[in-house]
């Protein structure tokens, strides 16, 4: 695969699973699917030794032909808002999540090789209080080959 040819699709689906499942199954052309703020629901109850009624296995929607990559939620109040799909034809170029270059919930950075070298993409969430923006200004980050950065900045200009 050229670089110049992969296809992207980017969207901020407002934490609606119904808009997460469509672009799932209509995009199956495009390679990369970038979205902000999915719906975090509860999977189901699981087993748990601690606690009697169990523990709640909290996830985003899937798909088959997509592999998914997202942080894992730390608690239900505060899930990540970016999650990128690959989509499994892909899975030869060996994507992988760089959770140790950038730590932050609403950044995801992944990489994968390419004749030898290293690529990585990058999907933002840029919240009310610009706390993307504030971290990779306190943060010192070296990403080399960042093909694409993109996402839903909510910048707002009063000009």
């Amino acid at each position: 695969m050229i670089l110049k040819d992969l296809k992207i699709f980017s969207q901020n689906v407002r934490k609606n699973n119904f808009i997460i499942n469509t672009i799932l199954k209509v995009n199956y052309d495009f390679d990369v699917i970038f979205i902000q703020e999915p719906s975090w629901t509860t999977i189901r109850s699981i087993p748990s030794l601690d606690n009697y009624e169990g523990v709640l296995l909290v996830g985003v929607v899937n798909h088959p032909i997509w592999l998914i990559f997202v942080r894992e939620p730390d608690m239900i109040n505060n899930c990540p808002r970016v999650i990128i799909f690959i989509n499994i034809r892909l899975s030869s170029f060996h994507f992988f999540f760089c959770k140790d270059i950038i730590n932050h919930r609403d950044i995801l950075l992944v990489s994968f090789f390419n004749n030898g070298d290293i690529f990585q993409i990058m999907n933002v969430y840029l919240d009310s209080f610009h706390s993307v923006i504030k971290y990779l200004k306190n943060t010192k980050v070296n990403i080399f080959n960042l093909l694409v950065m993109t996402g839903d900045f909510n910048i707002c200009d009063s000009v």
